[in-house]
């Protein structure tokens, strides 16, 4: 296997599975690929697929994914060297980033390296050489440059792309506000922080790769723009609160009608509540007295 158009069948699979299982096997068979360059990178878009899941919430998988990543990283880099090009040495530099080509036009997008894959660090618009010049309105200049590079950080995608979506965004954004008013600038703030957070690269590559439409992305709240850790964290937290705030004045009934999924013991208290609207069944809140393991049903 050798070819891009033998690796878009994969990237096609990878990104229509649908369990954990499924995606480790496909993710098992890119990684025994034998030759990654930039091209087939490029022309397959297995670093956007791969990337995405640097972020998914299984740690198997986001652990392979960064793996591949890091792999195909060192081998364009490799190859890049061996061949004498203009991308970054073999040889790392401390605390320096890939800079564009000295030729480029300061006006022009420079094109980085590949399209998908961790291949350059911390790049930004003055980086890519990226000028914001076409709304003579320095705030909203300043605000889409803001979001250009919070996308591009840590992507290897195309500066032309980067720089369509960032726009977009900003469009948008001023489109839903009415003008670069006060919610405005919070909106884009609110974007910005949440595209940068290096914990979540999955919403980045969502963005850029176009999977994450850009109007849907702009009404998007920051709980909903989290990472997949970071949701199923917030919702044990919330889960937990619920617990402590409905016990906080209730009375417990004793009962052995429900036994513990841990310590199969029959020895519980539960409390009901209507957690939900008031045609729905109320939610029964179940804790065991052995081993303080807590349930609910409704």
């Amino acid at each position: 296997m050798s070819a891009a158009s033998e690796l878009k069948p994969l990237v096609k699979s990878l990104n229509g599975a649908s369990t954990d299982e499924e995606i480790v096997g496909i993710l098992k068979t890119l990684k025994q690929h034998a030759k990654i360059t930039e091209s087939v990178l490029r022309e397959s878009k297995a670093g956007l697929a791969v990337g995405k899941l640097r972020a998914h919430a299984s740690k198997q998988v986001s652990d392979l994914a960064k793996e591949i990543v890091k792999k195909w990283k060192t081998e364009v880099e490799r190859e890049k060297a061996a061949s004498g090009g203009s991308g970054k040495s073999s040889k790392p530099a401390a605390k320096k980033v890939a800079a564009p080509p000295a030729a480029a036009p300061s006006s022009t997008p420079v094109t980085p390296t590949t399209a998908g894959s961790k291949i350059s660090d911390n790049r930004s618009a003055k980086i890519d050489g990226v000028k914001f010049n076409h709304t003579n309105d320095k705030t909203r200049e300043k605000c889409a440059e803001l979001i250009y590079d919070a996308l591009v950080f840590d992507s290897g995608a195309p500066a032309d792309l980067v720089l369509q979506r960032a726009s977009e965004i900003e469009k948008t954004v001023l489109n839903d506000n009415g003008s670069a008013n006060a919610a405005y600038k919070a909106k884009i703030r609110s974007l910005f922080v949440n595209l940068k957070d290096k914990n979540n690269p999955g919403l980045r590559e969502s963005v850029v790769s176009g999977d994450l439409a850009v109007g849907k992305f702009c009404k998007m709240s920051s709980q909903e723009m989290a990472s997949e850790e970071r949701k199923a964290a917030n919702a044990k937290i919330a889960q937990e609160n619920l617990f402590k705030t409905l016990g906080a004045g209730e009375q417990e009934a004793e009962t052995d009608a429900f036994q513990c999924g841990r310590c199969k013991q029959r020895k519980c208290r539960y409390r009901q509540a209507q957690t939900r609207s008031a045609d729905e069944p109320m939610t029964t809140f179940v804790t065991c007295t052995v081993c303080n393991n807590r349930w609910k049903f409704s």
